[in-house]
């Protein structure tokens, strides 16, 4: 048996983007911010944090649409949208949205952040804890 972590799978709705990262996550958490809510279109982003150097596209690189600056951005499909993950932390971390993986991650979230802003319309039920920001390692 390999002591080396699984490569995890993940792919935009239209399959024009493949991506691989390996799957030693260092945090798995549910944003709330008003950023992800509108990036997502959902109620909260799930994401996984490693660092930047460990996400590598290996399929429709030149379709990957960037929405921000070089440190610090969302990527997206340039078809279909899909948010792949966001470059964080002044370009040293990806979160990678946890909806766009084929295979299921070891790490889960284990809270909420930016839980002060939240949509109103969503309540969390789940028992995880809930930060008004994103909480000190």
């Amino acid at each position: 048996m390999s002591d080396q972590p699984g490569l995890l799978r993940g792919e935009c709705f239209c399959r024009g983007i493949a991506y691989e990262v390996p799957d030693i996550f260092e945090y798995a958490l549910n944003c709330h911010c008003s950023g992800c809510r509108r990036a997502t279109g959902a109620a909260f982003k799930p994401f996984a944090g490693i660092a930047a150097g460990h996400l590598r596209v290996v399929h429709g690189q030149d379709r990957v649409m960037r929405y921000g600056d070089e440190l610090a951005h969302d990527a997206h499909c340039g078809r279909c949208g899909s948010l792949l993950y966001s470059l964080v932390r002044d370009g040293t971390y990806v979160h990678v949205t946890l909806g766009t993986l084929i295979d299921p991650p070891a790490m889960v979230p284990t809270g909420h952040i930016f839980v002060g802003s939240k949509a109103p319309w969503h309540r969390i039920c789940d028992g995880l804890p809930e930060y008004a920001e994103f909480p000190s390692p």
